[in-house]
C-alpha cells in the first residue's frame, strides 16, 4: 500500500506568544520592584575642571585637599590648606572632621555654596580619591542611618603631571 505525501510539507504547529511575552513582563516588575538604590551611594556633585581661564563658579574661595601618592600608588599625605592630616582612615576621619568645622553646621544654607576642591596626584588610586569625595560630602548620621550633608559641590584641580615624566 502506498502512502501520498503531502504536497505542502510538513505541517506547521503555531505557536503563542502571549504566554511568553506575559512572564518577560512579570520578570520586568518584579525587577523593578525589588531594586533598592542607596541614596548616599553615587550621589556626588562633582565639576571637573574646565579649559584655562575659565574663573571660579562660585564668590567663595574653595576649601583645598591635596591629595599626595606614593610612588606606588597609596595614599601618602591628605592636607586640608596647610595642615597635614596624615594617610589612612583616621586621615579620612580628620579630613571630616576638618570640612564640618569650616562649614559650620551640615545642611547649612552656606554649605550650598562653598565648594571643596581635590588636588589628587596623577599616580593615586581611585580608591583614595573617591574615600577622600566621601569624607568631603557629609557622614552617615548614627542614630537615624540617614547620610549628613556638609558641602554640596566639588571640583576637581586640574591634573599635575607624573611624577618623573
Amino acid at each position: 500500500m502506498k502512502l501520498k505525501k503531502s504536497s505542502s510539507g510538513p505541517a506547521k504547529i503555531p505557536i503563542d506568544m502571549t504566554p511568553m511575552i506575559d512572564c518577560v513582563f512579570q520578570l520586568i516588575i518584579f525587577f523593578m520592584l525589588t531594586l533598592k538604590i542607596r541614596a548616599n551611594e553615587g550621589d556626588f556633585n562633582i565639576n571637573m575642571p574646565l579649559g584655562q581661564g575659565v574663573g571660579q563658579s562660585s564668590e567663595l574661595p574653595p576649601i583645598k585637599v591635596r591629595l599626595e601618592a606614593r610612588p606606588d600608588g597609596t595614599l601618602r599625605n591628605i592636607a586640608i590648606g596647610q595642615r597635614s592630616l596624615g594617610d589612612g582612615p583616621r586621615a579620612y576621619a580628620l579630613l571630616n572632621q576638618e570640612v564640618l568645622n569650616l562649614v559650620g553646621r551640615p545642611g547649612a544654607a552656606f554649605s550650598k555654596e562653598i565648594e571643596v576642591e581635590l588636588d589628587a596626584d596623577y599616580e593615586l588610586h581611585y580608591q583614595d580619591v573617591v574615600s577622600a569625595m566621601t569624607a568631603c560630602t557629609g557622614k552617615v548620621d548614627e542614630k537615624t542611618g540617614n547620610p549628613v550633608r556638609f558641602v554640596e559641590k566639588i571640583k576637581f584641580a586640574p591634573p599635575r603631571p607624573k611624577k618623573g615624566g
